[in-house]
C-alpha cells in the first residue's frame, strides 16, 4: 500500500500520528505532496522524519517561500511563520527541501502541490477536478480540504492538510492506495495541545493554533 500525505506545515505532532497510523495500515511507501514548511515551529523535527523515512517531497509553495525568502504576498501569518523557520531551520533540512521535485509521475498516479498548470501554487476547489489519462489518478493538496472525485472510472483524490484540516474536521488527513489500485481517504486524532504549546513558546499568536481545534483556517 502507498500513503499520501500533504501540507505537514511544520505540525510534528500531527506528522507522528499520521505517520503512526499509515504503518498500522501497511503503508510500504510513502509521498508527500508539499509544503512540510510554514505555520508552526517543527519544521525541523517533521523534514527529520521525512528524511529518516527516506519519504519524498514534492515542492509546495510554502517550502518555496522559505527556499527563496520570499513573500507569500496574500497572508501576512504565512511571512511570519516563514521568517520564523528561516531562523531555526538547519542547513541540512534546507538542503534537502531543495531536492524536491515539482511533480511526481509513475505508473499508478500523477502528484503534485497545486496543479496542472502550476505545480506549486494553483489552487483545484472545485469540481470538475482534473484527471490523469496516463494513469488514471491525479493528486494533489495545497487547499487543506480533503477531495475524492471520480469521473469515468478516473480519479482525483486531494488528501488533504496533516497539519492544518480546514474541512471543519480537525483531525490530520491523508490519503492511501491499496494494492487493487483504490484510493481512500483517512483522519486520526493528534494531540493538538502539544503543537498550541510549541506555537506560543516560539512566539506565535494565538490564531496560528486557535483554528486547528476547529479544523479551520487562520481567522
Amino acid at each position: 500500500m502507498t500513503g499520501f500525505l500533504s501540507d505537514i506545515h511544520g505540525n510534528y505532532a500531527a506528522l507522528r500520528a499520521v505517520l503512526e497510523e499509515m504503518d498500522q495500515m501497511g503503508c510500504t511507501s510513502i509521498y508527500s505532496l508539499g509544503d512540510v514548511a510554514g505555520y508552526y515551529p517543527s519544521v525541523n523535527e517533521c523534514c527529520d522524519e521525512l528524511r529518516r523515512r527516506g519519504i519524498p517531497n514534492l515542492m509546495g509553495n510554502h517550502d518555496f517561500y522559505l527556499l527563496t525568502g520570499g513573500s507569500c504576498g496574500r497572508s501576512r501569518s504565512v511571512d511570519m511563520a516563514i521568517s520564523y523557520q528561516l531562523q531555526v531551520i538547519s542547513k541540512e533540512n534546507l538542503e534537502w527541501l531543495r531536492t524536491s521535485a515539482d511533480f511526481l509521475r509513475t505508473e499508478s498516479f500523477f502528484a503534485c502541490h497545486g496543479g496542472p498548470d502550476d505545480h506549486i501554487d494553483q489552487y483545484l476547489t472545485d469540481p470538475p477536478y482534473p484527471l490523469d489519462p496516463e494513469t488514471g489518478l491525479f493528486l494533489s493538496g495545497h487547499t487543506h480540504r480533503a477531495v475524492l472525485w471520480e469521473q469515468l472510472g478516473s480519479f482525483y483524490c486531494n488528501p488533504g492538510s496533516v497539519g492544518q484540516p480546514r474541512d471543519g474536521d480537525p483531525r490530520a488527513s491523508f490519503a492511501v492506495l491499496d494494492d487493487e489500485g483504490k484510493i481512500s481517504i483517512h483522519r486520526v486524532t493528534y494531540d493538538i495541545d502539544e503543537t498550541a504549546r510549541l506555537s506560543r513558546e516560539a512566539g506565535f499568536f494565538p490564531a496560528f493554533y486557535e483554528c486547528l481545534y476547529e479544523g479551520e483556517k487562520i481567522h
